[in-house]
C-alpha cells in the first residue's frame, strides 16, 4: 500500500475510492477526519468551530488553539459520521453537532445516541462489537464495528463517560480501525480476532491531560501507548491524529515518531498534513 499527498479531493471527485478499494484521509484538524471509502464520504469527531475557549463543566475551560483546515460546506454531502463520544468538545464542537441532522447515518455510543436523539434522527448507537451495515454507492456494503475504548485510566467512564472506537471493513475494501479517544492499547488485543487484520490504524495520540480530571492522568494515548497499539495490530499504516490543535495534548506526533522508531516500526507511519488528502 502506497501514499501520496495530493490537493484536498472536491466533493464531486472522489478519487479512487468511489470505485476502487482505497481509502482516501483529509485531516480536518484535532480528531476531525474526512475520509472517502467504498464510495461513501464519512467524517469522523466532526469539528470546525475556530480558536476559542469553552467552559467545561465543574469549571475551567477547554481551548481551542487553531481552527480546521476546511470548511464544512467545502466537504460536500455526508453520508456518515463517526463520532467517539458526544460529550466532550474538542471531540463533536458547536459547527459538527449543527452539521449532524442532515448526515443520513451518525454512529456513536448508545448513551451518546439517546442525548443526541432526537434532534439528529439518523442516530444510533454501538455497543462493543456491536455492527451495523450500510449500502455502498456501488452496490456492496460497509460494516461499521463499534469497539472497545476507555478515555483514560480504569475507572475513566465514571467520570469521562463512554467512548468508542471503529472498524470500516467490507468487500474490496481496506479494513480500517479508528481509535476513538482511547488510553489502554490493551483495548485494542481482541481486535484482529474478533474483526480481522487490520490495514489502516488511525489512532488518537497528544496524551491529553486535564488539571483537577483523574489526577492529570493520560486521557488518550501517549507515543509508547501508539507504538503498542502498532504493535499488537500489525497494520499497513498508522495514521496519528489529535495530538495538536488543542491545549489540554502533552505530547506531539513527534512523539509518537520517536516511540515508533525505537519499537522498529517508522516505516508504518504516516502523518497527514492538515487539509491535503492522503490516499492510502
Amino acid at each position: 500500500m502506497t501514499t501520496a499527498p495530493h490537493p484536498a479531493p472536491r466533493p464531486d471527485d472522489a478519487g479512487s475510492t468511489t470505485h476502487g478499494a482505497g481509502l482516501t484521509l483529509l485531516h480536518v484538524g484535532g480528531p476531525a477526519l474526512l475520509l472517502r471509502l467504498g464510495g461513501l464520504t464519512i467524517v469522523s469527531d466532526p469539528g470546525f468551530d475556530a480558536p476559542r475557549d469553552y467552559p467545561r463543566p465543574g469549571g475551567g475551560t477547554s481551548t481551542r488553539l487553531r481552527g480546521p483546515a476546511a470548511a464544512p460546506d467545502a466537504l460536500g454531502p455526508l453520508d456518515v459520521a463517526l463520532v467517539s463520544h458526544d460529550q466532550h468538545v474538542d471531540n463533536l464542537d458547536l459547527s459538527g453537532r449543527a452539521l449532524l441532522p442532515e448526515v443520513r447515518h451518525v454512529l456513536t455510543t448508545p448513551a451518546g445516541a439517546a442525548r443526541l436523539a432526537p434532534d439528529v434522527p439518523g442516530v444510533v448507537g454501538l455497543a462493543p462489537w456491536e455492527a451495523t451495515v450500510l449500502p455502498r454507492p456501488d452496490g456492496g456494503a460497509l460494516r461499521v464495528t463499534g469497539v472497545p475504548a476507555r478515555h483514560g485510566p480504569e475507572g475513566a467512564e465514571r467520570v469521562l463517560g463512554d467512548v468508542t472506537g471503529f472498524v470500516l471493513d467490507g468487500d474490496g475494501l481496506p479494513r480500517v480501525y479508528l481509535s476513538g479517544d482511547n488510553a489502554d492499547p490493551g483495548l485494542v488485543a481482541d481486535v484482529p480476532d474478533r474483526v480481522g487484520p487490520v490495514d489502516v490504524a488511525i489512532v488518537h495520540a497528544g496524551a491529553a491531560r486535564v488539571p483537577g480530571i483523574l489526577d492529570g492522568a493520560a486521557l488518550t494515548l501517549d507515543g509508547a501507548g501508539v507504538a503498542e497499539v502498532a504493535r499488537i495490530l500489525l497494520p499497513r499504516v498508522v495514521v496519528p491524529v489529535h495530538a495538536e490543535g488543542w491545549a489540554h495534548f502533552s505530547e506531539t506526533v513527534g512523539d509518537v515518531e520517536r516511540a515508533l522508531a525505537g519499537a522498529g516500526l517508522a516505516g508504518l507511519l504516516r502523518v497527514p498534513t492538515p487539509g491535503v488528502a492522503l490516499e492510502l
